[in-house]
């Protein structure tokens, strides 16, 4: 029987989703939380292998499970073997024909980008020094990237990627007193895509660059740029991941907030 999970993780701590030879990664956390439950070693498969340091509100992942655990049973489970900085959210029972990272159709970022470092800001919003930042530059400049393109220039060189088509959906920037904070919703991002994008945007605004550099860049399907430089991944979000709903529809599920509610 295959499921699906719903969790947030703080990626402080984190080498980043994939579990690698070395290192501390949030794939390898979740199977061993997952084996100490099910007694057997199985793959958690994550919509989007975030990267060290990024930060998750809604991560999502299957895994196969074939024991006698209802998923409230699980979702307890879960919470006592997960260390504090990963909580798993809800989970469904689905087909074996979802994929968390095939299926998804649709991923949502947010970039907080601080106006200032302070001890308590530094492991969670992304800063980069020396640079005047406006809003108004970073929001015309962002509105060209809307739509479908080759994002060549915004993704870290991957030969293994020949695809570099992307549809960006949505692209916001709000500004408050302390931050400036990005909203990018896609159809797939490419690697490192999301912070190449808020640190370029950052640089168009400091160097007072016209908005169609965006059109430039995009037309030079390049990851090498000098104007393309990546933002720190402490700023990063992965907030929401979509399915098709005909994978979802009528599936059982629980939350884990409802557990809670149920208690005496």
């Amino acid at each position: 029987m295959r499921y699906l999970i719903k969790m947030a993780y703080d990626g402080s701590e984190f080498i980043g989703w994939q579990k690698q030879k070395q290192g501390r990664s949030i794939q390898c956390v979740m199977e061993k939380a997952l084996e100490q439950f099910s007694g057997v070693s199985v793959p958690v498969i994550a919509a989007g292998r975030t990267d060290a340091g990024v930060h998750a509100l809604a991560q999502y992942a299957h895994f196969d499970y074939e024991g006698r655990m209802t998923m409230e049973q699980m979702l307890r489970a879960f919470r006592r073997w997960l260390p504090d900085d990963i909580k798993v959210l809800q989970i469904w029972q689905i087909g074996n024909d979802l994929s968390a990272r095939y299926q998804a159709f649709e991923r949502h970022y947010k970039y907080l980008l601080s106006k200032d470092r302070d001890p308590f800001n530094r492991l969670y919003s992304g800063f980069i020094p020396h640079l005047r930042i406006s809003l108004k530059p970073m929001q015309d400049a962002a509105q060209l990237l809307l739509g479908q393109h080759d994002f060549s220039s915004f993704g870290r060189l991957n030969p293994e990627v020949p695809n570099h088509i992307c549809e960006i959906k949505e692209i916001s920037i709000v500004e408050d007193e302390d931050y400036f904070t990005f909203y990018i919703r896609a159809d797939r991002f490419l690697h490192n895509m999301v912070r190449r994008i808020v640190g370029t945007l950052a640089n168009i605004s400091h160097f007072a660059l016209s908005p169609d550099t965006i059109t430039k860049l995009l037309a030079d399907k390049c990851p090498r740029q000098n104007l393309v430089t990546t933002a720190p991944a402490e700023g990063l979000y992965l907030i929401d991941v979509k399915y098709p709903s005909e994978l979802l529809d009528g599936r059982g599920t629980c939350r884990f907030d409802d557990l809670i509610k149920r208690k005496p």
